[in-house]
């Protein structure tokens, strides 16, 4: 009996992976994906939501909208110990300062990508197609749409199950490629996609947040004040949590481009579906 094998295309909705999916779409990338999922975190812009809508009539596959929650609610939620200590869960990531002194530096670890990107999705493809408990042989080929520019988010998956392919790095495609091929091709140019309160968004994604979709940046100021008004009462964060790495309250920063004040993003401001793993 020959084992059935998968292609899944990791959707994050971004530039990248909508490419991929539209270039498979029309028979570009070979074999036709048996399917699309999508992580949904609840802290999309709007934006990004109605696109999501539009790509999905234009596959001949179908898209699965996973989440765990949402992830805006997780990171602003008070927990107490079993001795009375409080403290907030949340791996999202923050520029922080001690108030004490005034010194400054971040928190990195992003366990909402893990928790609310990589685990959905592979949860998803798990039930789909069939991943018996403790398999090795793979089974599923899971497309990721990261393009030739950001080679260096490309990792090996992590499961023993599945092989990750990455077709825009095949083809040598840049971001810029795919913009171009969207064009090209007659389709809209696909929204920016990552959570409103991603902290690592750069001066030029911040600043186009706010002319652009006043409503996005409006959440991710209201986030930040929240976020500081949890980790004020945790016993376990002494320090503020910041959006912005300047430190300041997202609605005081300056948003002149990275390039005008002589500083690069953080990340390409994209989300594949793994955001960036």
């Amino acid at each position: 009996m020959t084992t059935r094998k998968y292609n899944v295309l990791s959707l994050g909705a971004g530039v990248q992976s909508s490419t991929l999916a539209l270039m498979a779409a029309k028979g570009e990338i070979t074999p036709m994906p048996d399917f699309a999922v999508f992580a949904d975190t609840q802290a999309e812009p709007q934006s990004v939501y109605d696109w999501l809508d539009w790509l999905e009539s234009q596959l001949p596959f179908p898209v699965h909208r996973v989440s765990k929650g949402d992830l805006r609610k997780a990171a602003t939620t008070m927990h107490v110990t079993k001795d009375g200590r409080s403290f907030s869960k949340t791996g999202i990531p923050s520029f922080v300062m001690n108030e004490d002194d005034g010194s400054t530096g971040k928190i990195p670890h992003r366990t909402c990508t893990r928790d609310y990107k990589i685990l959905p999705i592979h949860k998803a493809i798990r039930k789909l197609c069939g991943i018996k408990r403790g398999q090795k042989t793979v089974t599923v080929t899971q497309w990721i749409g990261i393009s030739i520019d950001e080679i260096r988010r490309a990792k090996e998956s992590r499961e023993r199950w599945s092989v990750h392919r990455w077709p825009l790095i095949e083809n040598r495609m840049t971001r810029l490629a795919c913009l171009d091929w969207m064009r090209g091709n007659g389709y809209p140019e696909p929204p920016r996609s990552a959570c409103t309160f991603c902290p690592f968004h750069g001066n030029t994604e911040w600043r186009r947040m706010q002319q652009d979709e006043p409503e996005a940046f409006a959440d991710a100021v209201k986030f930040e004040k929240e976020l500081q008004a949890i980790k004020a009462h945790s016993e376990m964060h002494k320090s503020k949590p910041f959006l912005h790495r300047s430190c300041k309250p997202l609605d005081e920063v300056d948003f002149r481009s990275d390039i005008e004040k002589g500083q690069l993003p953080l990340w390409q401001d994209e989300c594949e579906g793994m955001c960036g793993v």
